[in-house]
């Protein structure tokens, strides 16, 4: 079930403000990053909130694990010096696929592919051993890559905006894993496994339809994880 938030206040804002807005999810909140102007009312600024969402000013800078790595956002310009790339924005690019250029860097610690078309993710991922973090949001995918779940050194996953409906159970190799975030996908359910991540704090579920004793026993197997969930329904059976 896709997010009503999404659908209806993101076109609302951006025809009030004539300005498009571009939504960057963080730990624990999501923030829209718009120009300061916009929220300045006599030296102050406001920030909105809307269903848990907060709109506001935001850095230029992303938010990754690598601050202070140059972020590269041309891959042409990455395999001019394919070594020293740390981190690779490539969001937004219309990419049906990780371009085959992207396993060349094999220092890469940050990888952005959000907001593209991506169906399938190629089975070499798995030899980008440095990865720290993954965003593959607001893609195409349908199903939780298995690929992944050999990068034993990821921090941090956002799978967000997708159809991904079946998490497997080979999740739990994950060992690393910090903070995973899949609001706003088709999951039925959790694998007993996820109990492994004894990293994982934090769980981003929001916008996925999950009944009261679904959500009962995700906190019941990650007892030490903060799990973000929309309020539970009748609407699944287990």
């Amino acid at each position: 079930m896709k997010s009503v938030f999404y659908r209806t206040a993101k076109p609302y804002i951006e025809r009030q403000l004539k300005n498009p807005i571009h939504l960057r999810n963080t730990t624990h909140i999501f923030k829209i990053r718009l120009p300061i102007h916009h929220f300045l009312l006599s030296g102050v600024v406001v920030i909105l909130l809307f269903g848990g969402i907060a709109i506001g000013q935001e850095s230029d800078l992303p938010v990754y694990t690598r601050p202070d790595a140059k972020v590269y956002k041309s891959l042409s310009a990455a395999l001019a010096n394919p070594d020293s790339v740390i981190i690779l924005e490539l969001k937004g690019k219309k990419l049906s696929e990780i371009p085959e250029g992207v396993f060349k860097l094999h220092n890469l610690e940050v990888l952005d592919l959000g907001r593209n078309r991506i169906k399938k993710i190629n089975p070499e991922i798995a030899n980008m051993i440095h990865l720290k973090e993954l965003d593959l949001s607001s893609n195409k995918l349908d199903e939780f890559p298995e690929g992944i779940t050999a990068l034993k050194g990821l921090q941090k996953l956002a799978l967000n905006r997708n159809e991904i409906v079946i998490i497997p159970s080979s999740i739990g190799k994950m060992e690393s894993l910090q903070v995973l975030e899949m609001w706003d996908n088709e999951i039925e359910t959790l694998p007993d496994e996820i109990a492994m991540l004894k990293n994982l704090h934090f769980l981003e579920l929001r916008g996925i339809l999950f009944s009261e004793d679904q959500q009962r026993e995700f906190h019941e197997l990650l007892p030490n994880t903060q799990i973000m969930m929309s309020p539970s329904c009748n609407c699944k059976t287990q």
